[in-house]
């Protein structure tokens, strides 16, 4: 193992660790605690984000149901290098969060276009003006729903700040943003930890439940976190296929490899494992702020489903070349499944070196892949032509990342926690009971 290798699993593990997160909120909670203050949570919130507007109706009930303190921001998008493919990643928000709404009781249309960024100028002007009033989320939720329903009228029937004004208000609040750590809207700060839009919302629920913050406690989750249940068993015997779109450097995707074949195996699907190249190694750079980020939301995402994760050997470059050449030969034979969730879960919480003869080894012989299978692969190109495949494929289908997901021919679903959409539709295809 080279001393980068042996530096990064170490490091990894620690800023992962559990003794870790206790030091930083402890440290965080320090001021509060000493001079009695009260629990203030920051709200980030962007005019033209779908997911804002779910987030700022939940943080309306959130404000309502816990003894805190909650101080809006109004922030621009983020830059491009933490939103790569842009118009791909919009539509698909826009899709996503009318699903997410509908699933939780949240208001978004469905089907929803773009807003005119004329439109988006006057609900900026209307939520900047609204900032320090009482009844923020109120006039928040009004100024997104008339936003999202293009209606000029009811935007500019809102008190508005100047341009200027609106101008300070949105860089103020991308500086805290930046200050704290962070990229995205639709985000919550306490304490030393982000929490994304509603998907992450519970994580800062249950530390206040914990601080007993509640107003009446033992109230349920304002948006409960979903998963895969696997309960109901097919019943027509279909055999549905379903895609797996993967990289061998996303922790995301690492996370999600045992719920997949779990899936898969439940309902009897074939499963199909569309490889490609990361992102950073296709020209797309991940800024430093969402690299810091990633690892600590992956690791509390892991702890939530039981997934192996926080002991990495970045893969990135050779490794992962290596790694889906042999992967593309482990399908051939039948074992893909089983060496892509070797290696994912060696370089991602095992801390193997990927890019050592060694530690391929390792992770192809504990998948039942052999030496000579492993020395022919590395020796093979081909590999590159399906993963290009695989990536066509996956852009052609509105998605740039990974995980994503494809039952049959339906629409491809992109995240980790959207394995209860996939789920959902093995149900349907398979008339699961």
């Amino acid at each position: 193992m080279t001393l980068k290798a042996f530096l990064s699993r170490h490091i990894s593990r620690l800023i992962t660790s559990p003794r870790m997160a206790a030091w930083r909120r402890a440290r965080a909670s320090l001021p509060r605690r000493l001079k009695g203050g009260p629990v203030t949570i920051c709200y980030f919130h962007q005019a033209d984000d779908p997911y804002a507007h779910l987030a700022v109706q939940a943080a309306r009930e959130l404000a309502a149901r816990y003894r805190i303190r909650l101080v809006p921001h109004l922030v621009p998008p983020p830059d491009d290098g933490a939103a790569p493919e842009r118009a791909r990643l919009e539509e698909w928000s826009r899709r996503d969060a009318a699903a997410l709404a509908q699933r939780h009781g949240l208001a978004f249309p469905a089907n929803a276009a773009a807003p005119d960024q004329s439109l988006v100028a006057k609900a900026n002007a209307a939520l900047a003006a609204a900032l320090d009033a009482p009844d923020f989320f109120d006039r928040a939720i009004a100024i997104g729903a008339a936003l999202w329903a293009h209606d000029a009228s009811a935007l500019e029937k809102f008190p508005a700040a100047t341009s200027g004004e609106t101008a300070a208000r949105m860089a103020h609040g991308a500086a805290i943003r930046k200050k704290y750590g962070h990229y995205l809207g639709a985000t919550f700060f306490f304490e030393a930890e982000w929490y994304w839009g509603v998907d992450r919302l519970h994580y800062l629920e249950t530390r206040l439940k914990k601080m007993r913050c509640e107003k009446t406690p033992g109230t349920s989750y304002i948006v409960p976190p979903l998963d895969i249940a696997c309960t109901k068993k097919p019943a027509n015997g279909a055999k549905p296929v379903l895609d797996f779109f993967l990289s061998f450097r996303s922790p995301y995707t690492a996370i999600a490899i045992q719920r997949v074949r779990r899936l898969a195996a439940h309902y009897g699907a074939e499963l199909r494992l569309r490889f490609v190249l990361p992102m950073v190694m296709r020209g797309l750079p991940i800024p430093p702020l969402k690299r810091r980020y990633i690892p600590l939301d992956t690791k509390r995402e892991a702890d939530r489903c039981g997934a192996p994760f926080g002991m990495v050997v970045d893969p990135v470059g050779k490794p992962t070349e290596r790694g889906l050449a042999v992967l593309h030969h482990a399908i051939a034979e039948g074992k893909g499944e089983a060496f892509a969730e070797s290696f994912l879960t060696g370089v991602f919480a095992h801390g193997i070196d990927a890019g050592s003869d060694a530690g391929l080894g390792f992770i192809a012989q504990r998948a039942g892949v052999s030496a000579e299978t492993v020395k022919r692969a590395l020796a093979d190109d081909s590999w590159r032509k399906v993963a290009e495949a695989n990536r066509t494929e996956m852009f052609a289908r509105g998605i740039w990342g990974v995980p994503s997901f494809r039952v049959n021919d339906g629409p491809v679903i992109w995240g980790q926690d959207r394995l209860w959409q996939i789920e959902d539709q093995l149900i349907a295809a398979t008339d699961a009971r």
